[in-house]
């Protein structure tokens, strides 16, 4: 991909920019991958010509090891709804650090904890974690006891983190997946088995029709159906009216079990996206935002569903689940940190930054679209009026993508996620002054885009 981009004359001149200025991070690089595959310990990490290294962040900013500062619109991939650094927090976890980081027993204030998720998101119960990939994991684990049923159903382009049974379809090439309204399973990485892929069906996001036509297929056989409600590895997918409402129904129909994957939404709306689309599921995961940058997650969701975690005959266990420093930074988080008044200031810049997109792009008539909700957003390099699954989100032009994100960086503005496929997130130390900046250097990305001269597709990735 690099090496095409290279023909164009204006991505050599900002190519020549950033090397300059990330010289720290090139011999970082170098040394890391002696000891570590690609220098990176999570995939997503990896670019070219190499990654980034980090050193600190506080409030709306971020220094790299070269001492460049950004303005951070990734926070974490949406991780930081509360900022890097929120002080509020920093003196909580000062003073929980100085009682004992883990106690290896059931933490004092873990049930305080857990009655404000089920007030805040209307759960009746709550299991904790560590990690997005274990809530998930344990989701579908929860919905196969409950059921007696194997099969689950996803949506293609939607990802879940590291189960083996739910790295199906996330980022599948046309030719592989064929069909766009009933495709292929395609395994989304080497290593996993045949026999767990066959218990996965794909869908279409957005469609469903064909929800509905594979569940009367496969419906007595579906544990589970499991969505992103708005899927955030095609950018940001808002679902239509009716789809998720209508996958309620249908869930309810065949008594299969309704899981939303809220890892990354429940930082999104005060309520997470169950609150903001007033549907509510069966089962629900959160993490990244609901501990201001610690790493806890949880499955809530119905009692009769919850109360199956029995022990000795369902697994759910972990050394670090609930332990004193992640249950204290989720209770400082959600009642002094992500509080309503807060959370609905940094929806209002989130709406300033993609009305101000908007603007730009109807100005320079440049082929992208914005899509936003909340605290999130993205841009679509796209001629396509809308991207509503993961088929037309595969339109967007990469090229241009990558050259936006080199000129926004060259010039300290870090504008969303590293990845076409990402969104920016709005914390709530971001100020009006920081989307003003964002915009006043995207006018002049505008430009450099529009005249590129070179398109290049999606490829499959993972």
């Amino acid at each position: 991909m690099i090496e095409a981009i290279r023909m164009s004359a204006i991505y050599e001149v900002e190519r020549k920019k950033f090397l300059k200025r990330t010289k720290r991070s090139e011999q970082i690089f170098k040394e890391s991958i002696e000891v570590t595959p690609f220098g990176v310990h999570s995939n997503y990490r990896f670019s070219e010509p190499y990654p980034i290294y980090f050193s600190k962040g506080k409030g709306s900013s971020l220094w790299d090891v070269d001492g460049n500062k950004y303005i951070d619109f990734n926070m974490a991939f949406g991780v930081l709804v509360t900022g890097h650094s929120h002080p509020t927090l920093v003196e909580a976890m000062k003073r929980s650090i100085a009682n004992g980081t883990i106690l290896g027993f059931e933490y004092e204030n873990s049930h305080k904890l857990a009655k404000m998720i089920s007030t805040r998101f209307g759960v009746d119960m709550v299991k904790f974690s560590s990690t997005g990939g274990e809530a998930t994991n344990y989701a579908i684990r929860f919905a196969r006891v409950f059921t007696g049923r194997k099969k689950i159903l996803k949506f293609e382009g939607c990802y879940h983190g590291f189960p083996d049974g739910l790295l199906v379809n996330v980022k599948p090439s046309k030719a592989k997946a064929g069909h766009p309204r009933f495709p292929n399973q395609v395994p989304a990485s080497q290593g996993i088995l045949e026999e767990v892929v066959k218990n996965t069906l794909v869908a279409s996001f957005n469609d469903l029709e064909a929800v509905e036509t594979i569940m009367k297929a496969h419906g007595n056989e579906v544990a589970g159906i499991i969505l992103e409600p708005i899927p955030m590895n095609m950018g940001y997918v808002l679902p239509k009216t009716g789809f998720l409402q209508g996958l309620r129904d249908i869930a309810n129909e065949y008594n299969s079990v309704l899981i939303f994957d809220e890892v990354k939404t429940c930082g999104k709306f005060y309520r997470g996206a169950a609150g903001h689309f007033r549907v509510k599921p069966d089962l629900v995961t959160m993490a990244k935002a609901i501990a201001g940058g610690y790493p806890l997650s949880l499955v809530g969701g119905k009692r009769e569903i919850m109360n199956c975690v029995v022990p000795g005959h369902v697994s759910h266990a972990g050394t670090f689940n609930s332990n004193p420093l992640v249950i204290t930074a989720g209770l400082v988080t959600l009642s002094e940190i992500l509080t309503e008044e807060a959370m609905n200031k940094a929806t209002k810049l989130s709406e300033k930054l993609a009305k101000g997109y908007e603007e730009i792009i109807e100005d320079t008539k440049i082929p992208v679209i914005v899509q936003w909700a909340g605290t999130s957003g993205t841009v679509h390099f796209t001629k396509a009026k809308k991207v509503e699954d993961w088929r037309s989100f595969l339109t967007s032009d990469v090229a241009r993508w990558y050259l936006y994100l080199m000129v926004m960086m060259n010039r300290d503005i870090l504008p969303m996620a590293p990845g076409p496929d990402e969104q920016w997130t709005i914390s709530v130390q971001h100020t009006k002054e920081d989307i003003e900046k964002h915009l006043e250097v995207f006018k002049q990305v505008a430009e450099y885009v529009r005249k590129l001269d070179i398109e290049m597709p999606m490829v499959e990735a993972l």
